[in-house]
């Protein structure tokens, strides 16, 4: 019986895919060597993509369609697509929330990532009367629930050991500030990460913005947080004082939440990479990625012929 074109086709086809599959099964599994090389290859391209597209302080620059970050001398920003990328490559995953990465222009060793959640007005009542002690409570509780996932992913389990800075809210300016010390549970040499988080409480939801650095380090790491949350300006009309009531969609959780509740589920791969990160001396971590002091020194280059550095 002879074949059709079309069964010689297949026949072929089906001949080449069998060879296939017999190569790669002969083909040698990576080396670390070949998959150190590839994340390292990686990394470079993607701290390339960045520092084309970095913008150097002092610059406004527009956060979505919210506000403005009038970016300080001495600071640099990497925008939104480039940022992902550069937190993938570091093996880390990009919240949606991103905005961008913010790095010193100088080897002070911390970075700060800027988001906006977007999920109502937040109001403030409860901060009127809070408990730091329950609120700690609360967030080494809601830490050690999310411990038995962290397990499941490889990670090590957590704990929050206290308070680096008590959690504080301006009314007048609707800026909330507070920082946890966490350390990884079972690991007695773990110094601990320091998490530092404010926020800018707006009509429609919040920026965030995160600074993860050494505890070794962040009493004076933190003053370059609160001066650039000091430097983010929200629209007229998207303000916190520009809600409606009745008309305009509020928050399903309170102040109180910001601490305690929402930021219970996301300190945990914070610390871990941050721990990573510190242990073999490269910094910083970004929320949910890590950076070497090398990425800062690609920033601080000079741009040449009036283009892009």
């Amino acid at each position: 019986m002879s074949f059709g074109l079309s069964h010689r086709v297949l026949a072929i086809a089906l001949i080449l895919a069998l060879a296939g599959t017999a190569a790669a099964q002969t083909q040698p599994a990576a080396t670390p060597a070949d998959q150190a090389a590839t994340i390292q290859a990686e990394q470079d391209a993607a701290w390339e993509a960045a520092r084309k597209v970095v913008q150097r302080g002092p610059v406004d620059i527009p956060l979505i369609d919210q506000g403005s970050l009038a970016l300080p001398e001495g600071y640099a920003f990497v925008p939104k697509q480039e940022s992902a990328r550069l937190l993938r490559a570091s093996g880390n995953s990009a919240s949606p929330t991103l905005i961008g990465l913010v790095f010193p222009l100088s080897d002070e060793n911390w970075s700060a990532s800027i988001d906006y959640t977007q999920e109502g007005y937040i109001r403030d009542d409860d901060a009127k009367d809070w408990n730091a002690d329950e609120l700690l409570t609360t967030l080494k509780d809601g830490t050690e629930s999310e411990n038995q996932d962290r397990i499941a992913r490889g990670f090590p389990p957590l704990a929050v050991t206290g308070w680096i800075e008590v959690p504080q809210y301006d009314a007048a300016t609707h800026r909330l500030v507070w920082s946890a010390k966490v350390v990884e549970k079972d690991n007695p040499q773990d110094q601990g990460t320091a998490n530092y988080k404010t926020y800018a409480l707006g009509r429609e939801g919040y920026f965030g913005l995160n600074l993860v650095a050494s505890t070794a380090t962040i009493e004076g790491d933190k003053t370059y947080a609160r001066e650039l949350l000091n430097s983010i300006s929200y629209s007229p009309g998207k303000r916190y004082e520009d809600f409606t009531e009745g008309t305009d969609k509020v928050a399903e959780y309170g102040l109180a939440a910001l601490v305690a509740g929402v930021a219970a589920k996301k300190l945990g791969l914070i610390a871990i990479i941050g721990a990573f990160v510190l242990k073999f001396a490269k910094v910083f971590v970004i929320g949910f990625g890590v950076f070497g002091v090398a990425l800062a020194r690609l920033f601080r280059r000079k741009p040449r012929d009036g283009g892009v550095a």
